[in-house]
């Protein structure tokens, strides 16, 4: 008897603490979780780009598409020829593309060409004179909704690197999506309303489907993540998330700069005993000095048990997690501040076995075509066996020298900040690691004084066109603001005056909104 009540308050324990998991996990991520989806996971372009063509050729009412990059070249042509076939079939096509994803990669006349096959084309957030630093959030999202049944989410832009260059023999870059049906597409179209609606005129409320109108698809349950930005909610749940892991907690990331509380986390998974994994770009990252940068960042992950490991064929762009067996992670952000705090980011978690088992399998089998980060006996980082050097052209992803993305530069930016101010303020431990980026920040900094003493028009007049953007930005707002502010004076005198106009018949009296007329005494027995 007394078996059978610990196995039932084991039980009740056990469902009890699996309510409070889902309980945080909807709190921290600022997205409920959706049950009755069906997912199937996608590897690279070679097995995205075909269903998402497919997709949106198969559509009957609409295509909602946004993306970081959507390049003029080949795969973008073959793109730009899709939606532009399906938009004059009669479907309403809509394309969100981000202003500095398509400042280098895209010519106008590429938008143009969609606009006038008749798909309806925004650019999300150009540089405004009112608003300097505005620009700073980018559109990071890659997205892909059809006739509201089914939805694509990834990490993968378009453009030919991800498909390769085989007469170069470049292979192609290594990015994970997945496709999903069921009720969560909802979710990620709301998600695509909201960014557009950041860059025009909403969408009718009647073209917006709500979670009841989609049928069930499957077992699966999910969450989309990222509705809006500066939300921090992906960073609330992978803290989360990395704190409740007990066993694994695998993750693959293009541009990795954890914050100190996030690089804590990790490392005290780990010390008790959880096997954390981190997959980053090698020698084939887009931007090949910022390698060290990056490596300066390994030591206390590697200290404290962190396995890290670098890829060792072309770019690695995929943005994934997988922890315990049981829960994943799939999108567009990368774990650093950028993607946490600033961009407008999509991804989706799920928890399900069946897919965290395909999850695992696939890292597995990255790890094959990888190389790991160890400290030497001189505590310095360094892989297990030193490769050859990509080709240029491999390393590149493309033979023009463009990066695929800014994120590696703007990840190096905060690493070199963060080290150098480490080494001024004296409060974190620096090592070997750190010497060069300490060594090429004190090089830049005399550079930068010498110049000012020679030329000081290279530092004067730089800070005064900044600074006179700033001005011209406060000036514009503050006439907006006085502006609404007569408005609205305008607006109270002409509401006084309709009060005043009013007349009073003899005998009654108005009574103010803000006082309620006097009620009745009651007996002290009547109160409640």
């Amino acid at each position: 008897m007394a078996n059978v009540k610990l196995k039932e308050h084991l039980r009740e324990a056990s469902q009890s603490t699996r309510i409070l998991a889902a309980q945080a996990f909807s709190r921290a991520a600022g997205a409920p979780l959706v049950h009755g989806n069906s997912i199937r996971l996608l590897k690279d372009a070679s097995e995205n780009y075909p269903a998402w063509l497919e997709a949106i050729r198969s559509a009957e009412k609409n295509v909602h598409f946004e993306n970081y990059i959507i390049r003029d070249d080949n795969i973008g042509q073959q793109f730009a020829d899709a939606l532009i076939a399906k938009a004059k079939e009669g479907p309403r096509v809509r394309v969100l593309y981000d202003w500095m994803g398509a400042l280098t990669e895209t010519s106008g006349s590429f938008w143009r060409r969609l606009s006038d096959g008749g798909v309806e084309v925004r650019c999300f957030n150009p540089p405004r004179f009112n608003s300097p630093l505005g620009w700073v959030s980018r559109l990071h999202r890659k997205s892909l909704s059809v006739d509201n049944r089914i939805a694509f989410v990834s990490g993968l832009c378009v453009g030919q690197m991800w498909a390769g260059y085989p007469e170069r023999d470049i292979p192609p870059w290594r990015d994970t999506g997945i496709v999903v049906r069921g009720p969560v597409v909802a979710d990620v179209v709301q998600s695509f309303f909201r960014a557009w609606a950041e860059a025009g005129p909403e969408i009718p409320a009647d073209e917006l489907p709500d979670q009841k109108s989609i049928p069930v698809a499957g077992t699966v349950d999910m969450r989309v993540l990222g509705h809006v930005a500066s939300t921090a909610g992906l960073y609330r749940l992978e803290q989360l998330i990395t704190v409740l892991a007990q066993k694994t907690l695998w993750l693959t990331d293009a541009y990795f700069v954890g914050t100190t509380s996030y690089v804590q986390a990790l490392r005290g998974a780990a010390m008790d005993g959880v096997d954390v994994r981190l997959l980053v770009p090698g020698s084939s990252g887009d931007l090949k000095f910022l390698r060290p940068i990056s490596r300066a960042g390994y030591r206390p992950l590697l200290e404290a048990g962190v396995r890290v490991f670098e890829w060792n064929g072309s770019m690695l762009h995929a943005k994934t997690a997988v922890a315990d067996g049981r829960w994943a992670r799939v999108g567009s952000s990368n774990l650093n501040l950028a993607s946490w705090l600033g961009n407008w980011e999509l991804d989706v978690a799920v928890e399900d076995p069946g897919f965290a088992h395909e999850m695992e399998q696939m890292y597995l089998q990255d790890l094959d075509n990888a190389t790991e980060i160890v400290l030497s006996e001189k505590d310095r980082v360094r892989p297990v066996a030193e490769r050859e050097p990509l080709p240029r052209l491999q390393r590149m992803g493309t033979g023009s020298g463009k990066s695929g993305s800014a994120g590696r530069l703007t990840a190096g930016a905060i690493r070199v900040g963060n080290t150098v101010g480490a080494a001024i303020t004296n409060r974190l431990v620096l090592g070997a690691a750190e010497a060069k980026i300490m060594l090429s920040g004190g090089t830049a900094l005399l550079v930068l004084a010498v110049l000012a003493l020679v030329e000081p028009l290279l530092m004067v007049i730089p800070f005064a066109l900044i600074a006179g953007w700033f001005g011209i930005s406060l000036l514009i707002q503050a006439y907006q603001l006085h502006k609404s502010g007569k408005d609205d004076s305008a607006a109270d005198v002409a509401s006084d005056r309709a009060r005043d106009n009013v007349v009073e018949i003899p005998g009654l009296r108005r009574e103010s909104a803000a006082e309620p007329p006097p009620r009745e005494p009651r007996d002290a027995q009547d109160e409640p």
